[in-house]
């Protein structure tokens, strides 16, 4: 390990060059680890993805974090990723995972600049699903604890948080639709509404997430498995709605485009019902969506993060403002109601996935990887 004196008063430690070093907790950093590669490509996450465990600890570079994961979130695009959707020309085998929450155990010079061994970082990265992962620099956020809240900032909070206002065109007396509202995304979705002054309708699938949606603000929870949504929207909101969110597909996407008023804008941010068949997509009414939406003047609006990362940086400091000011919820599920119980260690990795695509969850699911050193949480 290479000291090097700093311009100033503190001394910078350079230790990405180093095969075997101690972490700021005194105790040695292995040289093997657990993590989850993508052996096969498929959207079924059992058989796309293999837990390897006896990998190399990676080596940060310069302008990089060694980052201990503590917790690692679960997205419904994690099937997309884990069948080859992103990206055709990436081959197996590969990391996945898109975002952690840990501790920074070692870096690289350039990034010793801005961050300090020990220091809690969340961040928007490949192969999150790891015991340790290497995370540039820029891709990283200081927060103040390992507090799991902060990881359903990085995905859920920003893509509902930048969707929203660059698309939704959100104002008083608005009438926005949430479908899978009680979600890791439409829990934001719901209280971003709220701020904007606006009467919210979110569909979910439980008396339970029904009342975890009216503890968000949400005017009008539909649970879709006693009330048929379609007839609630067309019954209560005969004008239609003004905004939807939606994230379901299928036929959530229809009754959503026959629900939009004159001038209402859809903006898609998933379509998670078909992401387990081999295309990706259920099949939706499209023959007859140009006619309704130009009968309508409405609009339909994709929406993915990576399109808007210049924007991204804004919105994580704003959304954890909120969050520190006690103004924002941010609801983890950690598997506690799962019938095996609580979601910990890599290999409950594949437990959380299913619990997503059965619908169980309400709030943003994270796993949590266990370190045996005291923990600052």
């Amino acid at each position: 390990m290479q000291r090097l004196a700093s311009a100033g008063a503190r001394a910078i430690v350079d230790m990405s060059y180093t095969r075997h070093f101690l972490d700021f907790q005194g105790s040695a950093i292995p040289r093997v680890m657990q993590k989850l590669v993508v052996t096969r490509l498929s959207p079924n996450f059992r058989e796309a993805v293999t837990l390897l465990r006896d990998c190399p600890v990676p080596l940060p570079g310069d302008g990089d974090l060694l980052v201990r994961n503590r917790f690692v979130g679960i997205n419904a695009s994690d099937i997309n990723y884990s069948a080859g959707r992103y990206d055709p020309s990436v081959k197996p085998p590969f990391d996945i995972g898109f975002e952690g929450l840990g501790e920074v155990v070692a870096l690289g010079l350039s990034a010793s600049a801005r961050y300090t061994v020990g220091q809690t970082v969340a961040y928007l990265s490949p192969g999150s699903f790891a015991e340790y992962t290497v995370v540039p620099a820029r891709a990283a956020f200081p927060v103040p604890s390992l507090k799991p809240q902060y990881l359903t900032l990085l995905v859920s909070g920003t893509t509902a948080y930048l969707s929203l206002q660059e698309m939704g065109g959100l104002s008083e007396g608005k009438k926005v639709l949430v479908t899978a509202a009680a979600g890791g995304t439409g829990q934001f979705a719901v209280q971003l509404s709220k701020r904007a002054k606006c009467h919210v309708i979110g569909t979910c699938s439980s008396e339970e997430k029904s009342a975890f949606l009216k503890s968000l603000g949400c005017d009008r929870p539909i649970n879709y498995k006693a009330e048929p949504v379609g007839s609630v929207l067309k019954s209560e909101y005969p004008e239609g709605v003004d905004v939807v969110y939606e994230s379901v597909g299928g036929a959530m996407f229809d009754l959503a485009v026959d629900a939009l008023a004159t001038k209402g804008r859809l903006i898609i941010i998933g379509f998670i019902s078909g992401y387990q068949s081999p295309s990706g997509l259920s099949p939706v009414n499209a023959g007859t969506l140009p006619a309704k939406l130009l009968k309508k003047s409405a609009s339909i609006h994709g929406f993915f993060l990576n399109h808007y990362l210049s924007k991204y940086q804004g919105a994580m400091e704003r959304l954890l403002e909120l969050f520190e000011g006690g103004e924002l919820v941010c609801q983890v599920d950690r598997g506690d109601l799962s019938p095996e119980g609580r979601f910990t260690g890599l290999d409950s990795t594949f437990r959380a996935v299913d619990y997503m695509y059965m619908g169980k969850n309400a709030g943003k699911i994270i796993v949590e990887l266990p370190h045996p050193v005291s923990s600052k949480l």
